[in-house]
Formats: structure tokens, sequence, C-alpha cells
């Protein structure tokens, strides 16, 4: 079987954010951007659980496409403070995203996914499946 030479590039990209991640310290400081990520392999599926404070379920998105597990996050606040004035406002909007590969195919119709306190966990059952991509609603 030949080898797609894209995932070597990912690959390398994912070795890389791990070593930046990782020489950031122990501080827990991480990408600005990144959304960090547990990615268990339990045997018969992949458990993926996010950290996504502050966002809410409709603020979430996640596709599944060619192995690769892409989560997206936007949110906007829109409240603005009737008296007084800024003298910084950072909070407007804040994103996140993650691609995170899988090592096997995994059955795309079987994928559930759920969001609780900040917290958005992944179920990806491993079989043989098809490439095509699948949105994946989350509960």
């Amino acid at each position: 079987m030949r080898r797609n030479p894209f995932d070597d590039i990912e690959e390398l990209l994912d070795r890389v954010s791990r070593q930046v991640e990782e020489g950031m310290g122990a501080g827990g400081l991480q990408v600005p951007g990144s959304v960090p990520v547990d990615v268990v392999d339990a045997g018969e599926e992949y458990l993926v659980t996010a950290d996504l404070p502050g966002y809410e379920t409709d603020d979430i998105e996640l596709t599944l496409s060619e192995g690769t597990l892409r989560l997206e996050a936007n949110r906007e606040d829109e409240s603005k403070y009737a008296e007084g004035r800024y003298l910084r406002r950072e909070r407007t909007r804040t994103s996140a995203n993650r691609r995170i590969r899988l090592p096997d195919p995994v059955e795309e119709e079987s994928v559930s996914a759920g969001f609780e306190d900040g917290v958005l966990t992944v179920r990806l059952p491993k079989v043989s499946g098809t490439d095509d991509s699948k949105r994946i609603d989350i509960e």
C-alpha cells in the first residue's frame, strides 16, 4: 500500500507542536488558539477529550474527513457596558481549533460526541470505513 506523502508532513508538524507545547514548561501554557486534547486508544474505539471552557455546543463544529478529526470553536461576546468606557477589550472574539489524525479507520456512522461542563468527548469506534467527510452532531 502506497503511503500518502502528506502523512509524513502532518506527523512532523504534530511532533513540532508537541515539542513547542512541552518546551513552554509545566505551567500549563499552550499554543494560542490550540485546544488541549487527550486521545486514548481504548481498544475498540478512540476516545478524544478536549477542554473548551466558556464555549457552548452551538459554538463548536466537528468534522471527520479522511481519517482526521477537525475541531473548530468560535464565539463572540456581544455584551457591552452601558456605563464607562473600555480601557482594553480583548475578549470579544475567541476561536480555537485542532486537527487530530487517527491512526486507523473508524466507523463514521457510529461516531458520537457529547459536551458537558466545558469538556468535549468524542467516541470514534474502530472499523474499516469510507473516507467521506461527515459532520458530527454534539449532544
